[in-house]
């Protein structure tokens, strides 16, 4: 298990603590914009930032974030180094056999597969084909169980450096979550581009937990439906995600 390294970030005291505890800490991966990255001043920063400070403060809980390798991520909630994960992270049935989830704060999203422009992949038979994923997540998953057979699935600890693989040439495609690499793909001035048919996989992203934190998962889960009601949510989205939504407000 990667080390845990943790942010000296503040806390947002905002009321009585949650389960008789001083703080709920939220670990996040600090290396996946829009939903979550490490600022100019190395402070957290995204969507999940603002949503998880938000639900905090409807909760009336005091939250602290950490900053945690996504492939260790898990292992570090269930070794009780954090309460709660908010890192872009989909609930899936593998997942749910270890931990909980809230309710979705993200609906289900396609993952999609991108490609330097002019690419003759043939995805409807795809062969001989170099595809990069960030490990541990589910596409990787997804890559392994459907794509491994006559191509070289390529697994990275983060995005970022998955990208830049794909840019050097190492890679041929990249399969990732769609609100992630449409921003990438925008930014990259035909640098890369959308190839193949986007995949749906997973359903929604929720935040993490231990199965016996009930009371916690109540405690969020109600937050969350009154910030879905009042459009806080949405707004929070359409923030942070060029287009998309709205998807909870009534």
């Amino acid at each position: 298990m990667k080390k845990l390294v943790l942010a000296a970030v503040a806390a947002l005291a905002l009321g009585t603590p949650a389960m008789a505890q001083e703080t709920v800490r939220i670990a996040t991966e600090g290396a996946y914009a829009p939903w979550n990255f490490l600022d100019n001043s190395g402070a957290p920063a995204g969507f999940e930032i603002d949503l998880g400070n938000a639900i905090c403060e409807k909760a009336a809980l005091s939250c602290e974030w950490i900053i945690n390798d996504w492939d260790s991520i898990i292992p570090n909630l269930l070794a009780g180094n954090y309460d709660l994960i908010m890192a872009g992270m989909s609930i899936t049935e593998e997942r749910l056999a270890t931990i909980d989830f809230t309710q979705n704060y993200f609906p289900p999203d396609p993952s999609k597969f991108v490609a330097a422009p002019g690419s003759t992949l043939d995805f409807a038979n795809l062969s001989g084909a170099r595809i990069g994923v960030q490990g541990g997540t589910i596409q990787a998953a997804y890559a392994e169980a459907n794509l491994a057979s006559g191509n070289t699935v390529v697994s990275f600890t983060t995005a970022d450096q998955n990208m830049a693989d794909l840019m050097a040439g190492n890679v041929d495609t990249i399969l990732a979550d769609g609100a992630y690499l449409e921003p990438v793909v925008a930014a990259s001035n035909g640098a890369i581009e959308f190839v193949g048919e986007d995949i749906l996989i997973g359903g929604g992203v929720g935040a993490g937990l231990r199965k016996d934190d009930a009371e916690l998962k109540t405690k969020i889960d109600d937050a969350l439906t009154a910030l879905k009601a009042d459009g806080t949510v949405d707004t929070l989205i359409a923030k942070w995600f060029d287009g998309k939504g709205p998807y909870f407000a009534e």
